[in-house]
């Protein structure tokens, strides 16, 4: 979804570059479909590479070892709980504090409790939802989520600034 998002919005800014050529003389280039679309990918597959080198720089300064998975979440369970196993349909009820790449804190369950959600019916970024997903009850854990797994281009709207990589703590309190 959100790289649907990325695509069009890169295509009308496109566009908009095109149709604003000032020069008369010039005949302007035209781009077919599948040509507008190899650009909009090249563009994206470098943002996204400029996004992991700094999540990478700030895992190696930050002197964590992560693991990561084929989507780009980075993980490292800190303290291991001895519940059982986070699952699709089951309610993660969990305490966390989410910080921008800065290392601004921006959302914490200090301020606003534990958030909950069923896993699987969407309703968090799906970063955050993948992360509960490799959780037992108990488990505390520390997700480095890429913007593209968490809320893209727009940001939230509110604290989360657009193109936002995540660092969550996580604290899964309970599965039910």
């Amino acid at each position: 979804m959100i790289y649907r998002i990325q695509l069009i919005v890169f295509f009308i800014i496109t566009l908009g570059i095109i149709s604003c050529s000032n020069k008369k003389d010039v005949k302007p280039n035209t781009l077919n479909q599948d040509q507008v679309t190899e650009k909009l990918l090249e563009a994206n597959k470098a943002a996204i590479d400029v996004e992991n080198k700094q999540i990478d720089k700030l895992i190696d300064s930050s002197g964590w070892n992560m693991l990561k998975t084929a989507t780009g979440l980075r993980y490292e369970i800190i303290e291991k709980g001895n519940g059982p196993k986070a699952e699709t349909g089951k309610i993660a009820r969990f305490e966390y504090e989410i910080k921008l790449i800065s290392g601004e804190i921006i959302y914490s369950s200090k301020q606003s409790g534990p958030k909950e959600f069923r896993i699987g019916s969407g309703g968090v970024e799906s970063g955050l939802e993948e992360g509960i997903l490799l959780l037992k009850s108990g488990d505390k854990a520390k997700f480095v989520i890429p913007s593209f797994l968490a809320h893209g281009l727009s940001g939230d709207q509110d604290r989360i600034p657009p193109k936002a990589t995540l660092i969550y703590t996580v604290k899964l309190i309970d599965l039910k």
